[in-house]
């Protein structure tokens, strides 16, 4: 069993636990540029590893409440035959060389799609805070709020990201919760999660059995795969709370134009060149958009000044707690 295969699944699955995204559109991209799997069975070994891996934290956010089970059943309905449907386009295509090329630019597509997407869901946080903040919007939701369900929309956006998936295993994760925030901006980031882990598996589930009959499955990478990628999602989850949300994003958002790149067929030179202008870019470009808003350039600035306001505020409640019993203890007795 191939140890490399197992080690790069482990590192996968602690992405998805750390964010709920990244198990298509990272696991594929290894698979074909670092092991020289054929598109079309990493995408068939992918989706069987995500069927493993997306019930466990649909689970923990039933268990917590994080989920709009309507909201999740109108997703499924559009997205699981649409996911079926994706594979029976693929079985129609065949299994030749121009097929793979042209599932690579199909993958590599909606990498780019995902990456300019969790660029976006960044800076329309960014937004709704400032916005907030300054009182010329509603207030960020603290209590889980009652949606409406927009039934044709959610069902049309829930067959666009299954027909992605069945096509390329990417979007479970990441193109249909960005789709959730755009069109219910009253729901709390544990919400979008929690309702895009449970409408995704059955979805994953549909590709997956999709793919067995009628793809191209090779249990020689599937097992790896889970092996690897299962403790991984696990361990990932428990370090959640510890590490920046932020930081994970951003840093699987490089992976992916990464990944995109070389699966577009640009040269390794190019392809670096393209990064390095993104790692010295982006991050001057951010900050000039977080002073633009009125947010302190370095997200790690914010936190020390909330935690300095925090400290002082429980200073203050002490002295003045203090302050009282003192008084108490001064009164003479009767």
């Amino acid at each position: 069993m191939d140890l490399g295969l197992i080690l790069g699944a482990f590192g996968v699955g602690v992405v998805v636990g750390l964010t709920g995204m990244g198990g298509g559109a990272l696991m594929t991209p290894m698979l074909v540029l670092f092991f020289g799997v054929p598109p079309l069975a990493a995408i068939s070994s992918d989706l069987v590893a995500s069927a493993v891996m997306k019930p466990v934290g649909g689970i923990v956010h039933l268990r917590r409440k994080t989920v709009n089970l309507r909201l999740a059943l109108f997703l499924c309905i559009g997205s699981v035959p649409a996911a079926f449907c994706g594979v029976l386009i693929l079985k129609a295509l065949g299994r030749g060389d121009t097929v793979q090329n042209s599932l690579k630019i199909a993958l590599g597509c909606a990498l780019l799609l995902t990456a300019a997407l969790l660029t976006v869901r960044a800076y329309v946080r960014l937004v709704e805070r400032a916005r907030s903040r300054d009182g010329k919007g509603k207030p960020l939701p603290q209590e889980r709020p009652e949606v409406v369900v927009k039934i044709g929309p959610t069902i049309i956006l829930g067959a666009a990201g299954g027909l992605v998936v069945g096509l390329t295993s990417v979007g479970s994760g990441s193109l249909i919760i960005i789709g959730l925030m755009i069109m219910y901006a009253g729901l709390k980031a544990s919400q979008l999660v929690g309702t895009d882990l449970v409408q995704a598996v059955p979805l994953v589930a549909s590709a997956a059995i999709g793919h067995a009959i009628f793809g191209d499955l090779q249990l020689g990478i599937t097992f790896p795969l889970l092996i690897g990628s299962v403790p991984g999602a696990f361990i990932g989850a428990q370090l959640s709370s510890r590490l920046p949300g932020g930081f994970i994003r951003r840093a699987l958002a490089f992976v992916l134009l990464a990944s995109a790149l070389k699966l577009l067929g640009l040269s390794t030179p190019l392809t670096g060149i393209v990064l390095g202008i993104v790692v010295i870019a982006a991050p001057i470009t951010w900050m000039q958009i977080r002073r633009h808003h009125g947010f302190p350039a370095l997200a790690s600035a914010e936190t020390r000044a909330y935690q300095r306001t925090k400290a002082l505020q429980e200073a203050d409640q002490a002295a003045a707690t203090d302050s009282v019993e003192g008084s108490a203890h001064d009164q003479p007795d009767r």
